[in-house]
């Protein structure tokens, strides 16, 4: 599936991913491929997502979440910390 987190200054990232997980307002959640659509809030945490078999993860400060056909939008307040 395809992820794509953006903030109001850049696209943060684009690219093929297998797993996505994030910092929903109510708790932590995932994305696997073939999810069904969803929209939802996204709250200050850690955002981890996993590509050719290596984990990535940055802090992101809120926003909101799209998922629809195999896409993952995350628009981002920021992105605080890249790791």
């Amino acid at each position: 599936m395809i992820l794509e987190i953006i903030t109001p200054d850049k696209n943060v990232f684009s690219g093929e991913v297998s797993i996505v997980t994030l910092p929903g307002k109510n708790g932590e959640f995932q994305i696997l491929k073939d999810h069904a659509p969803l929209v939802s809030t996204l709250a200050k945490g850690n955002l981890t997502y996993e590509q050719n078999g290596k984990s990535e993860s940055m802090v992101v400060d809120g926003g909101v979440i799209e998922v629809a056909n195999n896409k993952v939008l995350v628009l981002a307040e920021a992105v605080i910390a890249e790791a």
